[in-house]
């Protein structure tokens, strides 16, 4: 079984996706969010600081609405437009989770005019 998760706190993108779904095994798969405000749908920032921040804040309100918070993240996929950026990104990241760091991968990807996009697995707290 699996149930699909929305909410309105955060980017509702334009593909045919859910922004997450929750598994019959406690598990919340998060939809890769970018730096979109939820009510314009409109890039938030210039720089990798303001859009990582602003992709990071929708990844938290969809795991809000899951019923986990960053905490319960235990897998992050991170897509820059260029690894040019990976150490401005990181210093961001860092201010989001805490100690255990969940699993990452970051690669670098080409975007839709945006400078990152992330994706997130969380465990539903019991």
């Amino acid at each position: 079984m699996r149930k699909s998760i929305r909410t309105d706190a955060a980017s509702k993108g334009d593909g045919p996706y859910s922004q997450s779904i929750v598994s019959a095994n406690g598990f919340v798969f998060v939809s890769g969010q970018g730096p979109l405000d939820p009510t314009t749908n409109v890039i938030i920032g210039e720089s990798i600081e303001e859009q990582a921040d602003a992709t990071l804040r929708n990844v938290a309100s969809i795991l809000q609405a899951s019923g986990c918070s960053m905490d319960d993240v235990v897998k992050v996929n991170v897509y820059l437009s260029s690894m040019k950026l990976f150490s401005r990104f990181n210093e961001v990241y860092a201010r989001h989770f805490h100690h255990p760091m969940p699993a990452r991968s970051c690669i670098g990807a080409e975007l839709d005019g945006i400078l990152v996009e992330i994706d997130v697995i969380a465990e539903i707290p019991s």
